[in-house]
């Protein structure tokens, strides 16, 4: 296979990138999950929970943004695992992000159904699937350009949308809208508050948190098509934690202040009833009177840019691992407009067959939802490790950390204290079902753990593969 029909062309500007990275994350899980977060933890401890768990993808978006700045390329930490680990251990990553995307996929074109039915209820879900499985396809079959563009104006909704519930929330607060008076510090002393449930109602939220989050590791995926990525990398890596800290610690406080965790509307955040959104919720209180019509288009518009980063991200991992070796070769064969259209397609009818088997039954759906349920969390855990193992790579070939563009914020120890936090997350997926020895529960949490232990360990076994010595860990020769 030849080298022009494999190179991806790089065509993702600065501002693409840095909007990708304000918006990756602001989805369902910010306007629907984070009052069901307040609900179980208490405003104490969901503001603990997102603050921790938002420390810990920073420094895990340092760490890629230092190797991606340093060997960009798409698909990225699988390369990485590949390159600074061990062959087998960046074969088990890609495959194993790749399936977390592809069902992703399935799980947002599903959900696009459902919020329409809150507009059409009488027409059957699985045209509107149908629809929009095409429009993601066909934004990512044209030109990595045309996902980015989408994304950029994708995510500049959700941005104005959280920044419009900021200012109308504060405004709530300060006694200057909803017609109340200036609100107390009242729903974080009343009760249990502000914490509530203890350890075991704080690390069931670090999991809904940790959920929230997953998609910021697209800034890696999008290194291999940027046309600057030593400016645009760093540049958008800054942005997490401020976008952090500005739409979920301030977006969270907001609902705390307004809305008790003891108010029945926040153990909702179903999708199917955006009526017990918080951000509804804080909206109606302020004396707006469509916010719920209003809100679903929003969350419509997020639901689809998952759809959309999802099919980008499975693609680009596939493609990269074709050209790898480490996954059939058409897979990274890319058209003249420099998109690998056979991953494209080949992803969306794995998305299309997972979504059609939601409609067949409900058994095999939920078992392939259950088997992706880790896959984001392993990512990262992948991402910290080869990060480790790239820096020591530096360290055992006598190289100058001067030599990077871009160094990940307080090495060594916020990567540590990431894959730390990344662990407690993984284990604490399902405590419950330890503790009541509920083995079939446990099996069906924990599921993608042994799947990602099986591609490791078939690979390894098949091509012996072994892990790389420090000082043979091939990195690029100095300038």
């Amino acid at each position: 296979m030849s080298q022009e029909n494999t190179e991806m062309k790089r065509s993702l500007q600065t501002r693409h990138l840095s909007m990708i990275a304000i918006g990756g994350s602001i989805g369902t899980g910010l306007f629907l999950a984070s009052g069901s977060a307040i609900s179980q933890a208490g405003p104490g401890g969901a503001l603990v929970a997102y603050a921790l768990m938002g420390c810990m993808v920073y420094f895990l978006m340092t760490s890629l943004g230092e190797m991606a700045t340093y060997m960009p390329v798409s698909g990225s930490f699988s390369t990485y695992a590949t390159k600074f680990v061990d062959p087998a251990f960046g074969f088990a990553l890609g495959w194993n992000y790749w399936f977390n995307w592809a069902i992703t996929l399935a799980v947002e074109v599903n959900t696009a159904a459902i919020i329409m039915a809150y507009w059409l209820p009488d027409v059957p879900s699985w045209i509107f699937s149908l629809i929009f499985l095409g429009l993601i396809f066909a934004i990512n079959a044209t030109s990595g350009r045309s996902f980015a563009e989408a994304e950029y104006w994708f995510s500049m909704i959700k941005v104005v949308t959280v920044i419009i519930f900021i200012v109308i929330g504060l405004l709530t607060i300060f006694g200057i809208m909803g017609g109340r008076g200036p609100v107390g510090f009242e729903n974080f002393t009343t009760g249990e508050a502000p914490f509530v449930g203890g350890i075991p109602a704080l690390l069931s939220v670090f999991v809904v948190a940790g959920f929230s989050f997953q998609g910021t590791e697209l800034i890696g995926l999008t290194a291999g098509e940027s046309e600057n990525p030593e400016e645009s990398i760093p540049k958008a890596i800054k942005q997490v934690f401020w976008r952090i800290i500005l739409f979920y610690i301030i977006s969270i406080f907001i609902i705390a202040m307004l809305i008790p965790y003891t108010s029945p509307y926040l153990l909702g955040g179903e999708v199917s009833d955006v009526s017990t959104s918080p951000f509804t919720l804080v909206f109606q209180r302020a004396g707006l009177a469509t916010a719920a019509s209003i809100l679903n288009a929003v969350i419509l518009t997020a639901v689809l840019s998952a759809g959309n980063s999802g099919l980008y991200a499975s693609s680009r991992m596939l493609h990269s691992m074709a050209v790898s070796g480490q996954a059939p070769a058409f897979l990274g064969r890319v058209n003249k407009r420099g998109v690998p259209l056979n991953a494209v397609i080949a992803t969306t009818i794995v998305g299309g067959f997972a979504f059609l088997s939601s409609i067949v039954g409900d058994g095999f759906y939920g078992l392939l939802l259950a088997a992706s349920g880790l896959t984001g969390f392993i990512a990262w855990l992948g991402i910290g490790i080869s990060h480790l193992r790239f820096r020591s790579a530096f360290k055992a070939q006598n190289r100058d950390t001067s030599e990077l563009k871009y160094k990940a914020r307080w090495f060594p120890f916020g990567p540590i204290i990431a894959l730390l936090l990344c662990l407690m997350v993984i284990i604490g997926q399902d405590i419950p079902a330890f503790v009541e020895g509920d083995w079939s529960a446990i099996l069906i949490t924990y599921m993608s753990i042994p799947l990602v232990v099986s591609l490791y360990l078939g690979y390894k076994i098949k091509n012996k593969t072994k892990l790389i010595p420090l000082k043979e860990i091939k990195l690029k020769d100095k300038k």
